[in-house]
């Protein structure tokens, strides 16, 4: 996978129809934005060759994203709050 590729953790992640919640813990080797537009790339060449239907769209995902740091909140309190998002919608 990407990730373990780039020495990223995937700590907790939900998905829902429109965007996913990731909680990650990474090196600061990377930039934020390096880091979602490899997720991203990745994600959309492996979901373009399993649903070919998907080739056909000219993009996969939006530009944006948002990104937090958990500098001052502990990490069970940040993964907790990824798996919750399952239950919202």
């Amino acid at each position: 996978m990407k990730c373990k590729e780039l020495e990223i953790e995937i700590i907790a992640i939900e998905c829902d129809k429109d965007h996913s919640h990731m909680f990650l813990n990474c090196l600061p080797a990377l930039s934020p934005s390096d880091i979602m537009q490899k997720i991203k790339g990745y994600t959309s060449k492996i979901l373009r060759e399993e649903f070919v239907e998907l080739s056909k769209m000219p993009s996969l995902w939006t530009r944006s994203y948002f990104v937090s740091t958990a500098e001052n909140v502990c990490s069970e309190t940040m993964k907790k709050y990824v798996e919750n998002q399952r239950k919202k919608y």
